[in-house]
């Protein structure tokens, strides 16, 4: 399952890089985001048009399709950041200290291994897609700038997953409890608190430590 998770930060050089990264990372998830919006315009637009004056949108299928690349993996570096990915933790969630960030390190390093060989072959598609001009069924856009968009999303995931290998490794050496630059999972109290000011409009401050017990 996905786990509400926060981020601590301080003044090394680490989290300088984490924090100087998550704002690459949350200008291409807006984008992302804004791409989703246009379409959502695009599609009241198109039926609109072919209710009202019978005259939809020529080639709105083809613009759906490749814009579903752009909203699918502009975000997908911002989420690992943010712990938002789903995942499992119902075995490490009662880990702590070295043992802990010893598993986190190990699952890290391998999705970095599987992201690796996941950019190089999406980047293979997009050479085959640029080489042979490839290009959409009705009105024949191109699918390379789709294509691309996926090894660019996922190298800057790559980027992500080393920083994160990087506070993992700091985590284990230093022994520390809260480490920075990687997602610490909440406990259930602080994410109902959380939810609760969400729902106001109130703020809350609250400092969880790996314990459980809120400060």
């Amino acid at each position: 399952m996905s786990s509400s998770s926060t981020v601590r930060e301080d003044g090394s050089l680490l989290s300088r890089s984490d924090q100087l990264f998550f704002k690459l990372e949350s200008f291409l998830n807006f984008i992302g985001g804004a791409v989703i919006s246009a379409i959502v315009l695009l599609a009241v637009t198109n039926v609109l048009g072919r209710e009202v004056f019978n005259s939809p949108i020529n080639g709105y299928i083809d613009w759906t399709e490749q814009s579903m690349a752009f909203f699918a993996f502009m975000g997908i570096a911002y989420c690992q950041r943010q712990g938002g990915h789903i995942r499992m933790d119902i075995f490490v969630g009662k880990l702590r200290g070295r043992v802990l960030w010893s598993f986190e390190l190990i699952s890290t390093f391998i999705m970095f291994v599987m992201t690796l060989l996941l950019t190089y072959g999406s980047y293979v598609h997009f050479l085959r897609a640029w080489a042979n001009g490839d290009s959409s069924f009705d009105i024949e856009l191109p699918t390379w700038p789709a294509k691309l968009i996926v090894p660019i999303a996922l190298s800057l995931l790559s980027l992500r997953l080393a920083l994160q290998l990087w506070a993992y490794t700091r985590a284990i050496i230093e022994n520390n409890d809260n480490p920075v630059g990687v997602p610490l999972i909440e406990d259930v109290a602080t994410q109902a608190a959380k939810e609760a000011a969400t729902v106001s409009g109130t703020s809350v401050d609250i400092e969880t430590d790996l314990t459980g017990e809120n400060k």
